[in-house]
């Protein structure tokens, strides 16, 4: 059993942004910005920051990062190519980085201009260049995908979706309790995108089919903003009067990793290999987590993982999701608040800063009861997949 980062590296500074739609400032802007808000929560100096791990996607720099926040010795610097996957990735290597002493503190910050950058949602001709920075092959999406079509992120998992559906005929009802579950949780977040906008079965069923089986209340917010967390290792907590603790961690990668079309199954994801390894570090049962942050670009997305975490079988995540089992006081209060569906599609960091804040004890109308053990996903490109579990 691996149990080489379990509890040797703690997360004790998160941040974020506002959450808007329209805004004059830059990714650098905001990824800084919320940089300098997970400092001033952890008590630190921006300038003792000595690591950075830079967001997934566009060409931002360590470096530019390292000059906005007046970083005196940049130690350690790196990214993540995972898509959706990156953040929680990107604290593994963090933690690999301070558990190592090769950095003291490492700052992970991922976020987008979803809104006033170019949008999957619009008619930008800049949507294919976009498309060729966060996807993996270009040259095969080029050649072989975008002249048939196949082009955004609803497209490509559409894909893996309509297999699930016709090999497992799952109750499609699982898909909407995940949208309005989210929506219902958003309302006990300030700093939720959608909190206030109240989301009905009616307006759910009604909301046009964009690509089949997703409606639009499927996917997740086109948003402008940043989150950031700070990552240490153990000698450093007694620094810091809330620590919480990596007691496991892992990414995984799907066969046939950039493509979902020639994969000898489209169901393998990096989740069904992530999981097993994260939860053997952390020496813990799935029955043991007190809440989970999913990440869910689309509804969709969330069952899956479900299952594919081993929650439940194969085809059973709809059925997995009913009676109030993913709200507050249910088993596993979910996306409690209110994930990329209703918060922010900030890249999955808001998933890790609302789990840091739910061991806390801090997340206010939100607050899982006695929350002691947290479980963090992220879902990216062709089905990468990373996880956390994190505890107080």
């Amino acid at each position: 059993m691996n149990r080489s980062l379990c509890d040797r590296v703690c997360i004790v500074g998160v941040g974020e942004t506002d959450f808007v739609r329209g805004t004059d400032k830059s990714l650098a802007q905001l990824l800084i910005e919320a940089s300098v808000h997970a400092c001033t929560d952890a008590g630190l100096h921006p300038s003792e920051i000595d690591g950075i791990m830079s967001p997934w996607r566009y060409n931002i720099r360590c470096e530019d990062m390292a000059a906005g926040l007046g970083v005196k010795e940049l130690k350690f610097s790196g990214r993540s190519e995972m898509g959706g996957a990156s953040a929680v990735a990107a604290i593994q290597a963090a933690a690999l980085a301070v558990d190592h002493g090769i950095a003291e503190y490492v700052v992970v910050a991922t976020g987008q201009r979803g809104y006033s950058g170019p949008r999957l949602g619009g008619m930008d001709p800049r949507i294919l260049d976009f498309n060729n920075t966060i996807m993996p092959n270009p040259e095969y999406r080029d050649n072989m995908e975008y002249p048939y079509g196949l082009m955004v992120p609803m497209q490509y998992f559409s894909l893996h979706a309509n297999r699930w559906f016709y090999e497992y005929n799952p109750d499609p009802i699982g898909m909407q309790i995940v949208a309005m579950t989210s929506r219902e949780h958003a309302h006990n977040n300030s700093r939720a995108y959608m909190k206030g906008r109240v989301m009905t079965a009616e307006d759910y069923q009604k909301s046009p089919m964009l690509v089949s089986p997703f409606r639009l209340l499927d996917c997740s917010l086109e948003v402008d903003g940043a989150g950031a967390v700070i990552v240490t290792s153990k000698k450093n907590a007694h620094r810091f009067k809330k620590p919480v603790y990596i007691a496991g961690i892992a990414e995984g990668h799907a066969h046939v990793p950039d493509d979902l079309p020639t994969r000898p199954d489209i169901l393998d994801m990096g989740i069904t290999y992530a999981a097993p390894r994260a939860l053997a570090m952390a020496g813990i049962s799935l029955d043991e987590v007190d809440f989970a942050e999913i990440y869910d670009c689309f509804t969709f997305i969330v069952l899956r993982q479900l299952e594919e975490i081993g929650f439940c079988q194969r085809g059973e995540a709809s059925e997995f999701v009913k009676n109030g089992r993913i709200t507050y006081g249910g088993q596993l209060p979910m996306n409690t608040h209110g994930g990329l569906l209703s918060q922010a599609h900030i890249v999955g960091i808001n998933h890790v800063v609302e789990a840091v804040k739910q061991l806390r004890g801090e997340s206010g109308a939100a607050q899982v009861a006695d929350a002691r053990i947290g479980l963090v996903t992220g879902y990216g490109d062709m089905g990468d997949g990373s996880i956390a579990i994190l505890h107080n």
